[in-house]
């Protein structure tokens, strides 16, 4: 074995050229298909840690997202009053009941304009999302015109910034804050109080009632009482289940996507390396067949080449990851397909990507490899030696 992998890296070091151009199409092709996997799961990881297991999250029956949840005022309070609902430091309930709404912002650069959702939150909001951090200035105080901004927001919009106004919903808004909510879907967002809101924008329904559970092993009975109720036409969801469904339709979306572009990609870098082992085999046959008279069986010439290709297609898996994985340091937006929103969010890599790029770098090597390799394993002895 030692002898087949000293033989096979010679080999590819001698041809420096052509290993360096078939392994760097394969590398692309690694590249852009980990790229893509990776901003899946990025968007999966941002939405599924904007929520928190402890957390529920009261929608109307049917809805498929806030945006298109209206709960009323009796409703809500019945949903207060569950005791499964946890009390805070102060013995107040934690319950938040929430509006979501889209309004329309220019971007920084572009100009274009684009949705950002509007949250207006109730004083046990911040309370339930314990990962959001003032950056600057301050929250708004409750019955007043004032607004936060998440970091996402003040970065890529137009006139979002501290002190800074918005004009929508026929009222005037003063940004008083700047809030960071880490690798979380809120910091797209901005929140304002509900009641001015919703006042605002016209809107006598809540959009969602969030409430934290004191015991998380309680969700069940509280989510099937909840369902059962006649008074009610509501769905109870953990929170981070709401979030993660609203991942799937871009998910899937990027996931076709990455598999379509990848496999246009990964033919033409098969083909490559196919056309680079079979020139190998040709420019070869005469140490082949030597090989062959001294003894070496057929499977372990097959066995050379192949591992020769396996290599080439390794070498380009290793260069595509590497280059993959800095795009974890960029931050990139998109709309989110269940809110038609903004929503920024980076790349992720995990072990399992890595797993997934190498093995589909392995496997470009070995089917560009394998029929080269049969090829070299099946030249006649004394014909190669007369070619050579």
């Amino acid at each position: 074995m030692d002898l087949l992998l000293f033989y096979s890296f010679r080999n590819l070091l001698t041809r420096r050229l052509t290993t360096f151009l078939t392994a760097s199409g394969m590398a692309l092709v690694v590249f852009v298909f980990a790229s893509i996997i990776m901003l899946a799961a990025g968007l999966q990881k941002t939405l599924v840690e904007t929520g928190s297991r402890s957390n529920v999250v009261v929608l109307r029956r049917s809805a498929g997202s806030e945006m298109q949840s209206g709960i009323d005022r009796r409703q809500a309070a019945i949903v207060e009053t569950q005791p499964e609902v946890a009390l805070g430091s102060d013995g107040r309930r934690l319950v938040a009941k929430e509006l979501v709404v889209l309004i329309n912002l220019r971007k920084r650069h572009s100009g274009s304009p684009t949705n950002v959702v509007i949250r207006g939150i109730s004083e046990a909001s911040l309370k339930l999302r314990p990962q959001v951090k003032l950056t600057a200035g301050r929250f708004p105080r409750p019955g007043s015109s004032e607004i936060v901004a998440g970091t996402s927001v003040a970065s890529r919009f137009q006139n979002v910034g501290l002190g800074k106004t918005l004009s929508f919903a026929t009222r005037t808004w003063t940004l008083v804050g700047i809030f960071d909510a880490g690798n979380t879907g809120f910091s797209s967002e901005i929140w304002g109080d509900v009641d001015q809101l919703m006042q605002a924008f016209g809107r006598p329904v809540y959009s969602s009632v969030i409430f934290r559970l004191r015991n998380t092993l309680e969700f069940q009975q509280v989510k099937e009482r909840l369902q059962s109720d006649p008074r009610l036409t509501l769905e109870a969801k953990r929170e981070t289940t709401y979030y993660k469904d609203q991942s799937k339709a871009l998910a899937k979306f990027l996931h076709i996507l990455g598999l379509s572009l990848t496999s246009i990609f990964s033919i033409g870098a098969v083909i490559g390396a196919m056309i680079t082992m079979y020139a190998a085999v040709a420019n070869r046959t005469g140490e082949i067949a030597t090989l062959r008279a001294l003894g070496f069986r057929r499977g372990t010439i097959l066995a050379a080449f192949l591992l020769e290709s396996l290599i080439l297609g390794l070498i380009g898996g290793v260069a595509g990851l590497s280059l993959a994985s800095l795009l974890q340091l960029f931050t990139v937006s998109t709309t989110n397909f269940q809110t038609f929103s903004e929503l920024a969010f980076g790349f992720s890599l995990s072990f399992e990507i890595a797993y997934k790029a190498l093995s589909f770098s392995l496997f470009m090597g070995f089917a560009g490899g394998i029929l080269p390799a049969f090829r070299a394993s099946k030249l006649n002895i004394v014909e190669s030696l007369r070619q050579a």
